[in-house]
């Protein structure tokens, strides 16, 4: 807590107390009977120091409309004008705040985004499936300083580490010890709020085997519950959980709850009821709900979309003599980051020098296009900038003998727009940053091969999980979908170069590391037998921008939806 942010004039606060007093019958002196704390979080911000271009940079309002919103300097300036209004405050992050990140974080290895964040003063941060991207030796680094074994400190020499905890109750090492830690307390005006951290338990399907392995991922709810009781046996009665889980949304504002129920309605609804607010992530969706606890009572359930785009704010009453909140007097809201207020100058400070790093680099002319290539798809899931992402990669392998390409929409992290930058590099050009950007994880890619069987089942993967997850592939591969038939049945009519697909014929694959090994919930990629190594996939994908000058968006003839 910075030193005299719960400040007040002294004199503006003696006549608040008499007037107080007088009308509340309160002795002058004595203090409240409740204590008024602001939580304000933010969710996935993915290192978007910058403010995010295109889509990823807006925020839809009730009334359809988008506002730009985003950038770190902004972010702090909004955070600033949050504190003021209230007289007591903790920031919080709901994970994700590090990994798959643009440029002038990612090539620090996101030290840039954690001094942000303590500048910020944040208090506390769950983990998400990104803090994990590099590892747990990677993330024990960040949380506690040191250079990078391999690159050294490259951004500041030397990198302290994060001035919050990493927070994890249900993240331990495979004979069962805490792998981080489960909670943290922070006291206000004397009275303890818990805070409790808890990311998805099925994380290990959103990473590499090797960043994982090692650890175990327990059941959200028992690790919300065990912690919740521990802290309420301490004298902690105040909680609030921060889960690395979201639900999906039908569209509507910030402060809708258009959600369709998904994992975190149902971590909210069963969890302990000593748990008092939950903020939510992951799934970079914008909400603000009320859910019934196991006993009957509201609690306010939040996502603020992602990219620091918007802040969640959650008003609590607590009450001084019995240390909890008083649960029908939380009011709650997410609010814009809009950028049209004056930048944070220490902040923006920060981001200019981390960009001016890394512009030799990030601002490098890779390629050339005629319209936005965006990552967000066609109604039948198909996207442009996935179209190209497969082709590229299919195009790197080919001479290896790949006949397809396929690659997850997770792993495609942000659009091309069209627009030049604030780098100057003129409309059309992409620079290396954005096509990193684009790539971030460094993923390799894998020919493997796969029967006709076996491809189908992996197309019937994308429907067999909790959310849909639609791959693209490359030019050459067609399948039809049907939205209503059952799960294991929906693909018919997969073709390769125009011929129907042999159930029994093999046929060579090229996907990334992360899908070779299962991830997203592809197991069937599992199955693929001669796996052969290839290049990275931002290489891939920079050797095909440069191949293809003035690179327009490719049809969405690939994927066909049917009812």
């Amino acid at each position: 807590m910075r030193p005299g942010r719960f400040g007040r004039c002294a004199a503006a606060l003696g006549t608040a107390v008499l007037v107080t007093a007088a009308l509340s019958g309160t002795p002058v002196g004595a203090a409240p009977a409740t204590v008024e704390v602001r939580l304000i979080a933010f969710n996935d911000l993915h290192g978007n120091l910058d403010p995010p271009a295109g889509s990823s940079g807006e925020v839809t309002l009730p009334d359809g409309t988008t506002v730009e919103a985003g950038g770190a300097a902004y972010l702090a300036t909004h955070v600033a004008q949050a504190r003021s209004e209230a007289d007591h405050s903790l920031v919080l992050s709901v994970g994700d705040n590090i990994g798959a990140s643009p440029v002038n974080s990612a090539l620090f290895h996101d030290e840039p985004t954690i001094e942000f964040l303590d500048q910020l003063d944040v208090s506390a941060a769950v983990v998400g499936n990104h803090e994990f991207d590099e590892g747990y030796a990677e993330l024990q680094r960040i949380q506690s300083g040191g250079c990078h074994p391999e690159d050294g400190c490259q951004f500041r020499e030397p990198y302290d580490g994060a001035g919050f905890p990493y927070l994890g109750a249900n993240v331990t090492f495979e004979d069962g010890r805490p792998a981080l830690l489960p909670y943290t307390v922070e006291r206000v005006q004397g009275v303890p709020i818990g805070i409790i951290g808890v990311t998805l338990q099925d994380l290990p399907s959103l990473v590499t085997p090797e960043a994982v392995r090692g650890l175990a991922f327990g059941d959200e709810v028992e690790a919300i519950d065990r912690t919740a009781d521990l802290l309420d046996r301490a004298g902690v009665k105040a909680q609030v959980v921060l889960v690395h889980q979201g639900d999906e949304t039908e569209g509507g504002g910030p402060d809708e709850c258009a959600v369709t129920p998904g994992p975190a309605s149902e971590i909210a609804r069963h969890a302990s009821p000593k748990v008092d607010v939950i903020f939510t992530g992951h799934s970079h969706q914008q909400y603000n709900c009320v859910v019934e606890d196991p006993a009957g009572n509201p609690r306010a359930v939040l996502q603020g979309a992602s990219f620091g785009r918007l802040l969640t704010v959650a008003d609590l009453t607590i009450d001084r003599v019995s240390k909890d909140v008083v649960r029908s007097a939380t009011e709650a809201h997410n609010r814009v980051v809009t950028r049209d207020v004056p930048p944070d100058p220490a902040v923006q400070q920060l981001v200019d020098e981390a960009t001016e790093e890394v512009a030799p680099i990030a601002n490098r002319a890779v390629g050339t296009i005629t319209a936005d290539l965006p990552r967000q798809g066609a109604p039948s899931g198909e996207s442009p900038l996935g179209d190209v992402v497969a082709d590229a990669q299919l195009a790197a392998t080919a001479a290896g003998g790949a006949q397809v390409a396929m690659t997850n929409s997770g792993g495609i992290r942000a659009g091309l727009v069209h627009a030049s930058s604030p780098a100057g590099e003129g409309d059309g050009v992409v620079t290396y940053g954005e096509a990193y950007s684009v790539q971030p994880f460094g993923n390799v890619t894998q020919t493997l091969t796969l029967t006709g069987a076996q491809l189908k089942a992996v197309l019937e993967q994308q429907w067999s999980g909790e959310e849909t997850r639609m791959l693209q592939v490359s030019a050459n591969l067609h399948f039809t979908y049907s939205a209503s038939a059952p799960v294991g049945s929906k693909v018919t009519e997969i073709t390769i170069d125009g011929q129907p697909v042999d159930p029994g014929a093999s046929y060579r694959v090229t996907v990334n590391n992360f899908l070779a090994a299962g991830g997203d919930g592809f197991t069937g990629f599992t199955e693929g037998t001669d796996v052969v190594g290839g290049p990275v996939d931002l290489d891939a994908f920079i050797d095909y921008l440069g191949a293809h000058p003035d690179l327009a968006p490719p049809p969405a003839d690939r994927i066909t939806q049917v009812p």
